[in-house]
């Protein structure tokens, strides 16, 4: 029965490691993108950028004033420092690709990965 010598272990680890985190789901981000989110704040401390305030509410003064607190203190931390302004971007990062793109990628990734192990085992074969 066939088993991987250690460098053909280490591309099926690679591989698997990259295709379980990368895939995205349906809804949402991907598993790895949500574990570089928490890792960014994993207190959620940092503030976000507000959302824009909707039509209606421009003349509430009371609504109007509490947005713009909460940009300022937005805008405050993130010109504090660049590790902070770092955190903040990574809290709201999102997958780089559309969903089918980066599917699609990660299943060349995973072909890839299985003819590179089918080549290591060639090698050894030889030898």
């Amino acid at each position: 029965m066939w088993q991987p010598n250690t460098a053909q272990w280490r591309v099926i680890r690679i591989a698997a490691v990259l295709l379980v985190l990368g895939w995205p789901p349906d809804q949402g981000r991907s598993a790895g993108i949500k574990v570089v989110n928490w890792l960014a704040d994993p207190t959620n401390s940092l503030p976000t950028l507000p959302d824009q305030l909707p039509i209606g509410l421009d003349d509430n003064g009371d609504a109007v004033a509490a947005h713009d607190a909460q940009e300022a203190e937005y805008y405050r931390q993130y010109a504090s420092s660049d590790l902070t302004r770092l955190r903040m971007t990574l809290k709201v990062a999102s997958d780089p690709f559309d969903l089918q793109t980066e599917r699609q990628i990660l299943v060349a990734i995973g072909v890839l990965s299985a003819l590179a192990v089918w080549r290591l085992n060639q090698k050894r074969a030889r030898n």
